[in-house]
């Protein structure tokens, strides 16, 4: 026999399905990327409830409401639509930011541990200076030492540079995302050794006197760069989290969901990838004026925080219940 209070612990559930179903009279065009993903994932849970259900006789009422329930949810998800050429204008313009802001936590753990990997960098580095030798090798050690950047190699080869740091860059993003499925282990590692290399190379400049050479190289692409990199790391948490903390949902349907957000995360960092490595080979190691790097740096990271946090704000649809 069903329990009064499974139903009642069921019924947000059902609610939110014909909340979905209701929104969705127009077509599944007036549902968000995250909504149709949800109701995917309801319609299979209420399936299941529906079945369960059907098993007790004192329940016929709920069974006639979750079958007209279902039916109508069918056929939402199974009709068939064009996709339009816009869809992708679209995703950037208004579902990204809206993934990104649903996440916004996950980033910021990210931040977080980056941050911490930095501080530990700068710590060991200033306690054992000869820390940098075991993370930067002795041939760059002696490059810094000599005062001397070790990026102008990179001029004379701007566009394979470019193509061999935007596939460097998305090689670690897509490992800090993937790595994920470690229990947020790998996602840690991933960051936090980041941290700690930028702070290992930020405190072996400052000891050599090239401070300004490394933040004005550093500064165009890199008000790019480590947000993505953030994105990746957020995306990493955020299937952690799926795993870890299922909730009152299958620990496979918390891991699906999660990872589809995630994916959506990491995959629009991409083209900020992409234009931070060609910013990397073709701007930051010339010789254009050290105001004007910092200039660069402060007004893309400006637009970039302007576009995540602000974009999608109008007519944005509720966010997916967990």
């Amino acid at each position: 026999m069903i329990s009064t209070h499974w139903i009642e612990k069921r019924k947000p559930y059902w609610q939110k399905l014909e909340a979905l179903v209701t929104s969705a009279r127009k077509g599944v065009k007036s549902l968000s990327h995250g909504e149709l993903q949800e109701l995917s994932l309801l319609y299979r849970q209420t399936a299941a409830d529906l079945a369960a259900i059907r098993q007790d006789p004192s329940s016929v009422h709920f069974a006639r409401y979750l079958n007209q329930l279902m039916t109508r949810a069918h056929n939402i998800i199974y009709v068939g639509h064009r996709a339009s050429p816009w869809a992708i204008f679209t995703f950037f313009k208004q579902e990204y930011p809206r993934v990104f802001r649903r996440n916004a936590k996950y980033c910021a753990l990210a931040v977080a541990v980056f941050v911490a990997g930095g501080f530990a960098g700068v710590a060991l580095t200033l306690q054992d200076p000869d820390f940098q030798l075991k993370v930067l090798g002795p041939r760059m050690v002696q490059t810094i030492q000599r005062k001397e950047m070790w990026t102008h190699s990179i001029i004379s080869v701007k566009p394979l540079a470019s193509s061999e740091i935007m596939t460097n860059n998305m090689t670690v993003g897509f490992m800090t995302y993937a790595t994920g499925i470690t229990a947020g282990l790998g996602t840690i590692y991933m960051m936090f050794f980041n941290g700690l290399l930028m702070g290992v190379i930020g405190t072996a400049c400052s000891l050599a006197g090239m401070s300004l050479s490394l933040w004005s190289f550093v500064a165009p692409h890199g008000a790019l760069e480590l947000p993505a990199i953030f994105l990746a790391g957020g995306a990493g948490f955020k299937i952690a989290h799926g795993l870890l903390f299922p909730g009152v949902l299958p620990r496979k349907d918390s891991l699906m969901l999660a990872g589809r957000e995630a994916t959506t995360l990491v995959l629009g960092s991409v083209p900020i990838l992409i234009v931070a490595g060609t910013i990397e080979a073709f701007v930051s190691p010339t010789g254009l004026a050290v105001p004007l790097k910092f200039a660069m740096s402060a007004a893309l990271f400006v637009l970039l925080s302007a576009y995540l946090f602000g974009a999608g704000r109008r007519n944005a649809p509720p966010s997916p219940a967990r």
